[in-house]
């Protein structure tokens, strides 16, 4: 659509100059009201694309190309599509008025009209054109800023996947993961290395929210874990990585976010396998027997509340287990009845 201006710009559509003028003397002196007119049907479309009108007067009754026929090439025509059509007649007949509503016209005037009856109608459809031009332009300016944004979260998702590590065996450890997007870009990282030849380093962890904002601290937090960025933490102990983290990203420094974290350190000499808890759902550790343990504790939220410690507990892990760790959208699944289906549930 043509963009427009909050002024009326009208174009009669008329083979009689006497209607012309009587129509233009009835606007005239009306303030916001542009009057056009055009006495050749032949050349209404190409009058119309000149004057960029907001509503249209058309008479029915003309020579060769009668209104009807405008009426419908109006409404074939992209530019003029939903420009209001007001029918000028001398007809009468229901008939008549029911095929012009049935191609398009917005409405029917018996001429010549009272003044102020022309005067109400063409202000009244011109507001109404030119609300409807503002909408899709608003409508259209938001469709291309909702791609824009779907084009950046897309490579924001691209680029926080692209830090991921790749599945691989580390030593007697083999490491794979699924990692399913949800519909909007969320804080979920996780990440698995080697601290030393004996101690294997595997962390998640999940920023409360999601967008942008979620994405970039889980990013920060995960490199200050990848790269034993935390001052004052020794790394082989779980507790002490999220004790790290609790200092380095409290979160009234990082637009109120905090996060929950699993952390566990792998010690291939002892087959054993310490971890921490910080407000995370328990790992999973499944033995080759079928026995499962839940690798859980009291931990709360990372970043929360300074000043925190966090304990680390130990298990044995016989050859042959499997350990799972994971956020909570594996388990955060809506019920028929709209609530969420409980953790110990799914258990």
């Amino acid at each position: 659509l043509t963009p427009v201006s909050r002024s009326a710009s009208v174009l009669l559509v008329d083979d009689q100059p006497i209607i012309g003028e009587a129509v233009r003397r009835m606007l005239a002196g009306e303030e916001g009201v542009a009057f056009h007119y055009c006495r050749d049907p032949a050349v209404a479309l190409e009058r119309a694309a000149e004057v960029c009108p907001t509503v249209i007067l058309q008479d029915l009754v003309m020579p060769e190309i009668d209104g009807l026929e405008l009426v419908r090439r109006y409404r074939a025509d992209e530019r003029f599509r939903d420009v209001p059509v007001i029918v000028l007649s001398t007809k009468e007949e229901p008939e008549v008025k029911a095929e012009a509503f049935a191609l398009g016209a917005n409405d029917y005037i018996v001429k010549l009209p009272d003044k102020l009856e022309l005067v109400a109608r063409v202000k009244y459809h011109s507001r109404a054109y030119t609300a409807l031009v503002e909408r899709n332009e608003a409508f259209a300016a938001l469709q291309k800023s909702q791609q824009v944004l779907a084009h950046d979260l897309a490579t924001a998702a691209h680029y926080v996947r692209s830090l991921l590590p790749p599945p691989q065996t580390l030593g007697s450890v083999r490491a794979d993961w699924r990692f399913i997007p949800s519909a909007s870009l969320g804080g979920d990282a996780f990440g698995y290395h080697d601290l030393d030849p004996d101690h294997l380093a595997l962390y998640l962890l999940d920023v409360c929210g999601y967008g942008v904002g979620a994405a970039l601290l889980s990013v920060s937090a995960l490199n200050a874990i990848r790269s034993e960025a935390l001052p004052n933490t020794d790394f082989r102990d779980p507790g002490a990585v999220l004790a790290g983290l609790n200092r380095a990203f409290p979160m009234e420094r990082h637009n109120d976010m905090f996060f929950t974290a699993w952390d566990g350190v792998y010690r291939r000499a002892t087959g054993r396998m310490r971890w921490s808890v910080g407000g995370h759902p328990p790992a999973l550790l499944l033995a080759p027997g079928g026995e499962r343990k839940l690798l859980d504790s009291e931990g709360p939220l990372v970043g929360a509340v300074e000043g925190l410690d966090y304990a680390a507990d130990e298990v044995a892990v016989a050859p042959g287990s499997r350990l799972y760790i994971y956020s909570d959208g594996a388990f955060e699944i809506s019920r028929t009845d709209g609530t969420m289906w409980p953790f110990r549930e799914v258990e």
